[in-house]
């Protein structure tokens, strides 16, 4: 885990500046948020922070009014979704993030939809073997899964395309605190361990910056307070940050800066 900015790897998805909303109406003002291979990049914040908003301008589903989305190097602001999956960028959705009258093998091969035709199968197979648990669950509907069989098929749905980013809203939503925990730690978790790069949005906000690496704590649409993950979660007054209430830095922590 990083403790300076210069212990992150080489940054994969980089946001700069991005001034964000609906109908020419700004909700992200200036945000900064990058995150290298290997590392999660955790952004917490209270409701109406901005911090979907933020997720879906990245991922083409928000109007970008100023500042710019950097993928491996690329300037990808605005794309669309597909045009973003062909780049390498994954998203895992907080809702409707699974076919529900599809079957566990049918959503799969939904996922693999830009591979070529006798590519899917192989495919299915291998993201199967790194989901063992959804090998006997092929024909069952995703409409009869548990919160977290759900969750776990739509990881390994986007995980058809080989992404080298993948983002997640909110992926223990009305999830039992053991399950949100699994989901946290032995997915995600363990997605960034085999190297991919990993953006979380999370409102349990303890939870993932403990399985994070660079914390962001967003607030009315702006960074309020950025740096490495334990940092965030050992700052005494990151309660009172939270609400966006004035409180004096602390000195010892540098690399975190209001």
């Amino acid at each position: 885990m990083p403790t300076s900015s210069a212990e992150r790897p080489p940054q994969v998805l980089e946001v700069e500046q991005l001034v964000a909303g609906y109908g020419g109406a700004p909700i992200v003002h200036g945000v900064d948020v990058s995150v290298g291979a290997g590392e999660v990049a955790t952004i917490i914040g209270p409701n109406g922070a901005g911090k979907s908003t933020l997720l879906k301008a990245i991922t083409g589903r928000a109007e970008v009014l100023e500042g710019s989305v950097r993928l491996d190097g690329k300037d990808v602001t605005g794309r669309r979704g597909d045009q973003l999956a062909r780049a390498g960028l994954g998203f895992v959705p907080q809702v409707n993030d699974v076919f529900g009258t599809l079957t566990v093998l049918e959503n799969l091969e939904m996922g693999g939809y830009l591979l070529a035709r006798k590519d899917v199968a192989p495919r299915v197979e291998e993201v199967l073997t790194a989901f063992p648990a959804l090998c006997d669950m092929r024909t069952r509907r995703a409409s009869k899964l548990s919160g977290g069989e759900r969750k776990m098929l739509a990881i390994a749905r986007v995980l058809m395309l080989r992404p080298n980013v993948i983002i997640f809203d909110e992926p223990t939503s009305n999830l039992a605190p053991v399950v949100a925990r699994s989901v946290l730690e032995d997915q995600v978790r363990v997605l960034a361990n085999s190297g991919s790069a990993v953006v979380l949005v999370e409102q349990r906000a303890s939870e993932a910056l403990t399985i994070g690496d660079w914390g962001y704590l967003l607030v009315a649409g702006r960074v309020s307070v950025s740096g490495p993950a334990a940092e965030l979660l050992g700052r005494d007054d990151i309660g009172e940050l939270f609400l966006g209430r004035e409180t004096k830095p602390s000195p010892a922590l540098n690399e975190i800066s209001p």
